[in-house]
């Protein structure tokens, strides 16, 4: 029985997230593309989940697309490229942006080489522990291609227009402390795994609904207008008091530290 090309697994509301095509370094074909977009779907209606941690098996997180197995089929990369509106996001574009548009913190872990739509699936992370040996590039200028993927999204936010003009252009692979100087890895650790893990745990110890209604707020607010930004502050603060989450984590405060909170609400 072939092994899927993204593995899930739950554990005490922690996601793991494996994108598993190990003998390929992980590359993108259309069935990974196909998988990942059903897994960030499927954790978005679990509301048990409360953090994901992305990772890559066998010690890279992913070498970019797989250009033989998907150029080799035509109407794959229709399928990839495929969207009823211009402003929509299609296929390709929605295993990286998806995770931003969770109501979860999702942590990615990088770790061996981290390149083209791979890097463009770790900048929809919100967080990205890295080792200081991972390799890390946007590649796509290299086949002579755009990134396409929705990673400019999150790297407009991340790092200044000319810096992303310049490793965009080049393809230039850099090593974790230089990424982490520009905004690409948020943090490195000898152990990436091992930190997010530590990570997530202590998201636990935050509301479900309190950690929904701030990554909404700072993903949505962070480009937006000031009078959006107070708007959208206001509506999420009412919505929270008025939920039993809030209740729960003051009570956890002061008086009963491991009362478990209850599932997230409709973020």
């Amino acid at each position: 029985m072939t092994e899927p090309c993204v593995q899930l697994k739950i554990d005490n509301g922690i996601a793991f997230v494996t994108l598993n095509r190990p003998d390929k370094y992980n590359a993108l074909n259309y069935l990974m593309f196909s998988e990942l977009d059903k897994t960030i779907k499927a954790i978005a209606k679990n509301r048990k989940v409360r953090v994901v941690i992305l990772s890559g098996a066998n010690g890279n997180f992913c070498s970019g697309l797989d250009v033989k197995s998907v150029m080799s089929a035509p109407s794959q990369m229709l399928k990839l490229l495929f969207k009823w509106l211009p402003g929509n996001a299609n296929l390709a574009q929605r295993v990286s942006i998806g995770w931003q548009r969770l109501p979860v913190p999702v942590i990615a872990v990088l770790d061996g080489i981290c390149f083209g739509g791979g890097m463009q699936i770790a900048l929809g992370a919100d967080i990205r522990i890295a080792h200081k040996d991972t390799q890390l590039s946007i590649m796509e200028a290299k086949w002579g291609l755009v990134p396409d993927m929705a990673g400019l999204a999150a790297l407009r936010q991340i790092m200044p227009k000319d810096k992303a003009m310049q490793l965009t252009l080049t393809a230039k692979i850099l090593k974790g402390e230089e990424a982490q100087s520009l905004g690409l890895v948020t943090e490195l650790n000898d152990n990436p795994m091992q930190a997010a893990v530590e990570m997530a745990n202590e998201l636990l110890n935050t509301s479900p609904d309190a950690a929904a209604a701030i990554k909404l707020s700072i993903n949505r607010s962070w480009t937006s207008s000031v009078r959006c930004l107070l708007s959208r502050e206001s509506w999420s603060q009412i919505k929270l008091i008025l939920g039993k989450n809030r209740t729960i984590a003051a009570i956890r405060q002061l008086k009963d530290p491991a009362k478990p909170y209850q599932d997230r609400s409709g973020w």
